[in-house]
């Protein structure tokens, strides 16, 4: 283990961020109940642990994720830390939603959340695939930015093609996109591409929705507000959010082949810290955004960014997908 944890460029924004970043998912109640009292308590501890960026979105408990941040914030005036929202799953999912009147509705509502006059970076909310092509729809990010509104935008998807079809646009700061032990298509096609332009590589599900940590299994119940629960077949949204769209069973196989390389790679780690830690070692990656519902699971996570990975290790990872995950989590995303 190092000492520091790990920093990275985030893309175009020109900010250094912590390579461990922290989801807010869970905070806005969509995995099940957490309380105030635990969501500032992760919030001080991913903090108080070297993470310096929080990502959020608007649509997080209808905006209850954003607004913790935002007294937390309030509270801790003197915190050097970058947050990052998203707008656009509130509504409809209709390529004519995507448009400036839109944006500064939506904006306006999350500056309210936050607190602040000028997010430091908003991203488009995976939406339908024709808006990561149409020019009007950058032109009125250009607009927001010219305004003060936001410093910088990026956008969240999920396939590669979309992410692909944004890195190509000049003024994009950053791609979020699904990467992680059980998703490798974005590491050979988004991160270089991504590398090129100068575009921040923002990686969400990193522990494919918990199955990494190799803590479940068939008898393991969530929530009925969990997502892992209610969108397994991809009912309320695309099914690749929830287990990184591996089939469960197969999921939970491929988990406890990856805790056993993890236990021969790093003794002291936890599956889930050999996760992250792998992740952190794939060149363009700016940071990783695990979520937490604890403080320790906070600290836990953060702990990964000091964590070093060997190439032998990352072969094994690689043969591991390509042998169960592969053919069929590939040509989808």
């Amino acid at each position: 283990m190092l000492e520091i944890m790990q920093q990275r460029l985030l893309g175009r924004t020109n900010k250094t961020v912590s390579v461990i970043g922290l989801g807010t998912w869970q905070l806005g109640a969509d995995w099940g109940e957490v309380d105030e009292a635990d969501a500032f308590s992760v919030l001080d501890a991913a903090y108080g642990a070297g993470v310096s960026f929080f990502d959020t979105a608007d649509v997080y408990g209808d905006g209850r994720s954003e607004a913790l941040i935002g007294r937390w914030l309030k509270a801790n005036p003197q915190a050097h830390l970058t947050v990052a929202t998203k707008m656009g799953r509130r509504v409809e999912q209709l390529p004519e939603a995507y448009n400036l009147d839109a944006f500064r509705a939506w904006n306006d509502r999350s500056r309210t959340n936050l607190g602040v006059d000028t997010l430091d970076l908003v991203q488009l909310h995976c939406p339908p695939t024709p808006v990561y092509s149409t020019d009007a729809v950058y032109d009125a990010l250009d607009t927001m930015v010219d305004e003060g509104r936001m410093a910088n935008y990026g956008v969240s998807v999920e396939t590669v093609d979309e992410a692909l079809a944004a890195i190509a646009r000049p003024n994009i700061a950053t791609v979020q996109i699904i990467i992680n032990a059980f998703r490798h298509k974005p590491l050979e096609e988004v991160l270089p591409a991504a590398r090129a332009a100068g575009v921040g590589i923002i990686a969400r599900v990193p522990l494919a929705s918990g199955l990494l940590t190799n803590r479940y299994t068939l008898n393991t119940t969530f929530a009925d507000n969990d997502h892992r629960n209610f969108n397994r077949d991809g009912s309320a949204f695309d099914v690749g959010e929830t287990f990184s769209g591996v089939d469960y069973a197969t999921g939970l196989d491929a988990a406890k082949n990856f805790a056993q390389l993890a236990a021969a790679e790093a003794p002291e780690a936890t599956s889930a810290q050999v996760a992250l830690a792998w992740l952190a070692a794939q060149e363009g990656i700016s940071s990783i955004i695990p979520g937490a519902r604890t403080a320790d699971q906070a600290r836990a996570n953060a702990a990964a960014g000091s964590l070093q990975i060997s190439g032998g290790f990352n072969a094994s990872v690689r043969e591991l997908y390509d042998t169960k995950l592969r053919a069929a989590i590939h040509p989808r995303w």
